[in-house]
């Protein structure tokens, strides 16, 4: 009886505009990748599926179908992943295949892919489409999978604040730190600045950490994952009172996402700036800030790097002061966007 559960079909997916569409490859664990066709909210997603029975032989179904389908996939699921989206196409009735088979076309017409896809530590969101011969009986189905990655652009942040903040202890530590706004871009330049108003430690050096902070489940069965993307030193030494320690970060090194907060009340994904100081005793002090991270549009990306460029060749007159953080951190992300072997 093997040859009921055997697939005696086989079926292949093609996208209509395979040949233009972008790809983009896919990391995954164990440093394995894959190339996968990429999708933005709203796209039409067309194309046609193939079943061709082995031998050319006749083959009847109960049908045949194609779904989209968005679903996160957590260790809290334990198999079972959540689906937030799933739409449904009919493409048969009830019927037979033979000979050299069948190609059937199918469309999703602006499909809702609100949500990024993305490959965490522990959560993964993806999108895929399912193709189904139905068989029934005991004879299994024949199933065909094709995965898809859907990245989605924000607009501009119309408020983007710059943080400021005073810390230390009391009598013996008092710094100020300075970020040059709260929200940045993927490829966007960090610039700040530390101010120390108070030194009565005998502090060793100083280190910057960007750190990614993954976070899924449900309370109180909340599970946090931090993952440390960087940590490089900003200061070598004891610094004095009234010294002031520059800080700059190119975010354009990292695999980066922007900021998720509780996509479909599974999870969550927040970067913070971890600045910390270590004394002689190799005690730490440190404090955390939260930054915010988004997609910019390619397109914006290359008008802020064309208004940008006449800026960068003219020599600044003499009676000009010096230029602001946000000036200097534009400057230096348009010469990015316009270099990418920087990246």
């Amino acid at each position: 009886m093997s040859f009921l559960f055997s697939t005696p079909v086989t079926a292949v997916i093609n996208l209509d505009d395979a040949q233009k569409r972008p790809k983009v490859t896919v990391k995954y664990k164990k440093e394995a990748t894959e190339e996968l066709f990429r999708f933005s909210n709203h796209d039409d997603v067309r194309g046609t599926v193939t079943f061709v029975p082995k031998d050319g032989k006749r083959v009847e179904h109960l049908g045949i179908r194609i779904q989209l389908i968005g679903q996160i996939e957590t260790p809290a699921d334990r198999g079972n992943p959540f689906e937030f989206t799933s739409l449904l196409c009919t493409l048969a009735e009830p019927g037979a295949i033979q000979g050299t088979g069948v190609t059937l076309p199918f469309e999703f017409q602006r499909a809702d892919l609100v949500n990024e896809s993305y490959n965490g530590q522990n959560v993964r969101l993806r999108y895929f489409l399912r193709a189904t011969l139905f068989r029934g009986g005991l004879a299994s189905n024949v199933i065909k999978e094709m995965d898809m990655w859907v990245v989605n652009y924000d607009k501009p942040p119309q408020m983007n604040n710059t943080i400021k903040m005073e810390v230390g202890i009391e009598d013996c530590l008092h710094i100020e730190f300075e970020y040059n706004k709260s929200k940045y871009h993927l490829k966007d330049v960090i610039i700040g600045k530390v101010y120390f108003l108070l030194v009565r430690l005998r502090i060793k050096h100083m280190e910057l950490c960007l750190i990614k902070r993954e976070t899924y489940g449900q309370p109180p069965g909340v599970v946090t994952e931090s993952e440390t993307l960087t940590k490089f030193e900003i200061m070598d030494g004891a610094p004095v009172k009234a010294e002031s320690i520059p800080v700059r970060l190119f975010l354009s090194q990292f695999d980066l996402t922007p900021t998720y907060r509780d996509i479909q009340s599974k999870f969550s994904v927040k970067y913070y700036l971890n600045l910390v100081l270590i004394d002689e005793d190799d005690r730490r002090y440190f404090k955390q800030q939260e930054i915010i991270l988004w997609r910019r549009s390619p397109h914006r990306a290359s008008a802020s790097a064309a208004a940008a460029a006449p800026a960068i060749k003219e020599a600044p007159k003499k009676e000009e002061v010096e230029p602001s953080m946000n000036a200097r951190a534009a400057a230096a992300t348009a010469a990015e966007d316009e270099d990418p072997e920087r990246r």
